[in-house]
């Protein structure tokens, strides 16, 4: 049995974000566990900036920021190199 990676995207609600929701689900595989989180819930937000997310979209796996998230924004390599689509 293999254990769940857990993959959190937080959006906006904007294009971008959901550009980055539909590449997420794309790359994700059966043991990734996929939240979308909205960053207008307050709760939401303060986790966010807990993780030091500094704008969205960004993607959180297993409890740590992705590196492209960080600056420039979603990227394939980085998702991938987190783990994403990996049992």
């Amino acid at each position: 049995m293999t254990s769940q990676r857990k993959v959190e995207i937080f959006s906006a609600g904007c294009p971008a974000c959901q550009t980055a929701i539909e590449l997420v689900n794309r790359l994700a595989c059966g043991s990734c566990e996929v939240s979308i989180l909205d960053m207008n819930d307050i709760i939401v937000a303060k986790r966010a900036h807990d993780l030091g997310v500094r704008s969205a979209p960004a993607v959180v796996i297993d409890g740590r920021l992705v590196s492209c998230c960080s600056g420039g924004g979603v990227e394939e390599q980085s998702l991938r190199a987190a783990g994403l689509g990996q049992a």
